[in-house]
């Protein structure tokens, strides 16, 4: 089957690049090389990239310029703000920010987009290409509230859809992990639930060992009280009477 990510990135100076350094036969039943005609895969998203998509918070875009200049540009937002539409469709709320507008200018020269989405914490990733178009706020009412995030305070200004041509997953070699503060939250819980509990446990001991040591002194100046007592009745009854 022709994998239509590797079919699309497989251009010919890539392919002589394979060539050169190893990797053509490798790739060549699966970029077209030999079956350019075959089935496709990798052109719809399945429920394996639906719910990796639906898990992000962020993603990577990267776009062209007409001058030939790559662009990438960060894109956050609340988790699952990247609206999975349709199998071949995504589209996320366009909130203003710098008001550059690098990427709304770039897609309405060449609408060619490819997305890098990370799960830095196990080490994956998900490489999409497609097709990009902004649409203003007022031009689609029903589109933009597909987009929309409910309960997130950002003014948004587009629209984004974007028709995806194909998709592939990479390999989690070179992928240090880091971890978003809701997935610290997570693993981080337990611990600090023991962290109190050991606290309580060691304040709770520290009290029962001061009451212990204030027993043990009272304990000690009353048999410190009755010593010097006895002592002071011997030394009495030693002393002669006076004549």
């Amino acid at each position: 089957m022709v994998h239509r990510w590797l079919q699309l990135a497989s251009t010919p100076s890539v392919k002589a690049a394979r060539e050169r350094y190893g990797g053509a036969a490798q790739y060549a039943r699966l970029d077209g090389t030999l079956d350019p005609d075959g089935p496709v895969r990798n052109d719809r998203l399945d429920e394996p990239e639906r719910a990796f998509i639906a898990d992000r918070d962020g993603f990577y875009l990267a776009t062209v310029s007409e001058t030939g200049w790559p662009y990438v540009q960060y894109r956050g937002g609340p988790k699952g703000f990247l609206r999975i539409l349709d199998e071949r469709t995504l589209g996320f709320a366009d909130f203003r920010g710098n008001r550059q507008y690098v990427t709304t200018g770039n897609v309405a020269a060449d609408d060619r987009v490819s997305l890098f989405l990370m799960d830095y914490a196990r080490r994956r990733r998900l490489k999409i290409f497609g097709r990009l178009q902004m649409l203003d706020a007022d031009a689609d009412p029903a589109v933009l509230d597909a987009v929309a995030m409910q309960d997130y305070e950002a003014v948004i200004e587009r629209a984004a859809i974007i028709r995806v041509e194909a998709f592939d997953w990479n390999c989690p070699q070179h992928i240090t992990p880091r971890f978003t503060h809701d997935e610290l939250e997570h693993v981080l819980a337990p611990v600090r639930d023991e962290m109190t509990g050991l606290r309580e446990e060691n304040q709770r001991l520290r009290r029962l060992l001061a009451e212990q040591r204030t027993t043990a002194a009272r304990v000690d100046a009353t048999a410190s009280d009755r010593a010097g007592s006895g002592a002071s009745s011997r030394s009495t009854s030693a002393v002669p009477p006076e004549e």
